[in-house]
């Protein structure tokens, strides 16, 4: 196979927002080593065409921790598990806020508050609502988004209203493979909230995980599916098996197949904000640098029950790569 010519009519097929069969996705599976440097050109160039050389950065604040009734097998906070997750019910707002000023100043441009649960209760969408209002009032240039769960339709709207720019709910993974690592809730019910999301016009954001042990046909059909819904962000999020979780045994992406993952979502959906969430020190590596040309954004400042690295090692990445921060 000339892989030359491959790659260049899958970037060729993404800047003129052509969908490109599901076979053709299938075939950057089985790209040689070799090659790789030629597809994140290739995937760069269609990043650069829509983006140009900018990167941002967003934070995230686990605003509710632990004692999820959901069994999701890759999470320390499930109920289920004896993964040593903290446990709380809502941070206060002074905490929030502090998160909210320590977000600007590691450079980050999205902050969003995340729920842990099934999906939040009218009494915490309440509270959201008034950290939103403080927020805007202290931080107007940082943009807010949640990720409170399988939301109703009149509690998207309420967020929306307080000031809440982005709804952030991740599919995770295809439908054919959720099943076997969630039980307690149903693909569908993701989907829908992201539909409910769609109608009333706020931004989307949802990606998902990779490492669980789905195949590389769960990860074309979630890249084909978040393109058919054209959300706005696509966090790509990697498998650090954490102990306590039934994935605790799962070995580590390589970073090869990591980059491939990206090239993948970057081909797919070219319009779309790509960026690299949970577990991209690890699994990336020295191979991190590389992945910058071909995404939009990173998530700086920890994560949901793990730290990341500093912020400034994240910055002195961007700018050595010549890129600009917005």
């Amino acid at each position: 196979m000339k892989w030359s010519k491959y790659l260049e009519n899958l970037y060729k097929k993404a800047i003129n927002k052509e969908k490109i069969p599901k076979e053709d996705l299938l075939k950057l599976s089985e790209i040689p080593t070799s090659e790789i440097p030629l597809m994140v050109y290739y995937a760069g160039k269609v990043k650069n065409h829509f983006f140009g050389d900018q990167l941002e950065f967003c934070s995230i604040i686990n605003a509710k921790s632990g004692a999820c009734s959901e069994d999701c097998k890759f999470c320390a906070q499930s109920r289920f598990y004896k993964a040593g997750a903290p446990v709380y019910t809502f941070v206060g707002l002074e905490e929030i806020l502090k998160g909210a000023e320590m977000a600007l100043q590691a450079g980050s441009k999205h902050y969003s508050l995340v729920l842990s649960g099934k999906k939040a209760t009218d009494r915490e969408i309440d509270f959201m609502v008034k950290a939103a209002q403080l927020i805007k009032e202290r931080f107007p240039q940082l943009k807010l988004c949640f990720s409170a769960g399988t939301l109703r339709a009149p509690q998207i709207k309420k967020l929306q209203e307080a000031g809440f720019d982005r709804l952030h709910h991740n599919l995770e993974t295809s439908p054919r493979f959720y099943s076997q690592i969630v039980s307690t809730h149903r693909w569908e019910d993701r989907y829908k909230t992201l539909l409910e999301a769609k109608k009333l016009n706020i931004e989307t954001c949802s990606g998902g995980l990779f490492g669980m042990g789905e195949t590389w046909e769960d990860r074309v059909d979630l890249a084909l599916i978040l393109s058919e819904l054209k959300v706005n962000s696509i966090p790509l999020n990697f498998l650090i098996p954490i102990k306590g979780t039934p994935m605790e045994g799962k070995p580590l992406l390589t970073a090869k197949e990591a980059l491939i993952i990206i090239a993948l979502f970057r081909f797919t959906n070219p319009e779309a904000e790509i960026r690299l969430a949970g577990g991209r020190e690890r699994v990336l590596g020295d191979y991190l640098g590389m992945a910058n040309f071909m995404v939009n954004a990173h998530m700086v400042g920890g994560y949901l029950t793990r730290a990341s690295r500093d912020p400034n090692a994240d910055r002195e990445m961007v700018f050595s790569g010549g890129f600009k921060l917005l």
